[in-house]
């Protein structure tokens, strides 16, 4: 049955993406506290990504990347809101390009499940995500209010749907909060409704966004209660002789792990597993917002830094691409990141990209044909919070170079294939690559009204 689908029609896609997640806080990345099995499962029968990017180092420009195929120095959204921002600078535009809009133009049905956090209604209605090529949607549209694992309400399309928690609002009218009456676990409805999703449409093709909120922080009941890791139980972790807050990240990441399980296990009981590929994947770096103590956990593996930096540690994150019979099980260390989705997805639906992008598709890589993948020369991140503007950009996949402090500054060489942690800078030692990379840093930012480059 699903080798003649296989032959019939392109291949299901599922991008699930974890909020906030490290590159080390799975076990197949080296976490050895934290239990991961499913996804350790999914990782040894699929292929698993040693440096691979996301779009940003904080949630919304990752999404803009992810979703328009530009990097985070042409994509439209460049930062997060701040509280005394409009959303509407959040927001995707009419005419950005979507990797869901051109999925379904190619006869996909298509479905975001959990956080949006590129438009909300109100002013910021232009980015809802059915302006961009969803058919359906469930979940969070603000990302302060998906903060909130036990909200009081969420979004199915434009219409609000009441839940029976009791929240105590935080921060305005976003939705943020906590809860202090506990029914409804956010992340355990986004399953359901992504299960349901794929039975609907199991034999039609078809796109998944599945954008889990977990393992980030409630940041409000962090501030009010010190302890924003709020999950419905502590699982494994009820008898360990951790403080709440470190139960609770645990504890979050293995309800995850559970989730990812559910998913293969519908799949396979569906039949279509082997027309189906499924991408695992974390927004950014790790946080540090629930309390919790990073030294117990390593959440950021070998590299320094975490969510907001663009060190590794903020940007490199877990990838893993699973799709029975076609991706053949192993471990790559081919360099990628967020802007490669559109493009991958186009060319596995067998549809041209029509718009700009900065991705490169890694279907040769994914469907046995590693000689005909190409590379990139550049990727680019930047940053326009909190320290001042910075910038930074891969080449090569093996030289990472950082700015800060203005356009002409000098530009801090790192050789992450033999120094993940960025520790020794090398510019003197290679001052070519160093001039290389300030050169393409000129040149790689289109300017953005709403998110100048404030030096």
């Amino acid at each position: 049955m699903s080798l003649e689908r296989k032959a019939d029609r392109p291949p299901n896609l599922i991008w699930v993406m974890a909020d906030d997640l490290g590159w080390g806080e799975l076990g197949s990345y080296g976490q050895d506290v934290i239990m991961t099995p499913e996804l350790d499962r999914m990782a040894d029968e699929g292929l698993r990504f040693t440096q691979y990017y996301a779009g940003a180092t904080v949630c919304a420009p990752s999404r803009s990347v992810l979703i328009t195929g530009q990097h985070h120095g042409r994509t439209r959204v460049r930062g997060n809101a701040g509280r005394k921002q409009s959303l509407a600078i959040q927001a995707l535009q009419p005419g950005d390009p979507s990797v869901a809009s051109v999925l379904k133009e190619a006869g996909y049905r298509t479905a975001l499940v959990g956080k949006w956090g590129l438009g909300d209604v109100g002013e910021a209605e232009m980015g809802l995500p059915s302006k961009h090529g969803f058919d359906e949607f469930f979940g969070y549209l603000n990302q302060r209010h998906a903060h909130n694992h036990f909200t009081d309400f969420l979004w199915r399309n434009d219409e609000k749907i009441q839940l029976p928690n009791t929240v105590v609002p935080v921060g305005g009218d976003s939705g943020a909060g906590y809860s202090t009456d506990q029914v409804l676990f956010a992340g355990d409805l986004f399953a359901n409704e992504a299960l349901k999703f794929i039975s609907k449409n199991q034999d039609h093709p078809f796109f998944l966004y599945w954008s889990m909120v977990i393992p980030h922080a409630n940041n409000e009941r962090t501030r009010e209660l010190g302890d924003g890791a709020n999950v419905p139980d502590y699982g494994p972790y009820e008898t360990k002789d951790w403080p709440n807050p470190d139960k609770g990240q645990a504890a979050m990441i293995t309800r995850m792990d559970s989730y990812v399980g559910r998913l293969m296990d519908h799949l396979k009981l569906l039949g279509i597993e082997d027309n189906t590929l499924v991408i695992f994947t974390s927004d950014n770096g790790p946080h540090d917002e629930s309390n919790h103590n990073l030294d117990r956990f390593d959440p950021n593996g070998p590299y320094s830094g975490k969510k907001r930096d663009l060190t590794d540690g903020g940007i490199r994150v877990p990838f893993i691409a699973w799709w029975p019979g076609t991706v053949k099980p192993g471990v790559t260390d081919h360099a990628g990141y967020f802007a490669d989705w559109l493009p991958t997805a186009a060319d596995l639906a067998g549809v041209a990209v029509e718009s700009e992008t900065d991705g490169i598709s890694i279907a040769p890589l994914l469907t046995g044909q590693p000689k005909k993948q190409k590379t990139h020369d550049f990727m680019y991140w930047e940053f326009p919070h909190w320290k001042g503007f910075r910038q930074a950009a891969l080449y090569e996949g093996r030289w990472k170079g950082h700015r800060r402090g203005g356009p002409d500054a000098p530009v801090k060489l790192y050789d992450v294939d033999n120094d993940p942690a960025e520790e020794n800078e090398v510019s003197d030692k290679y001052p070519e690559i160093a001039e290389k990379i300030g050169r393409y840093l000129k040149t790689a930012r289109k300017p953005a009204e709403n998110w100048p480059a404030k030096w």
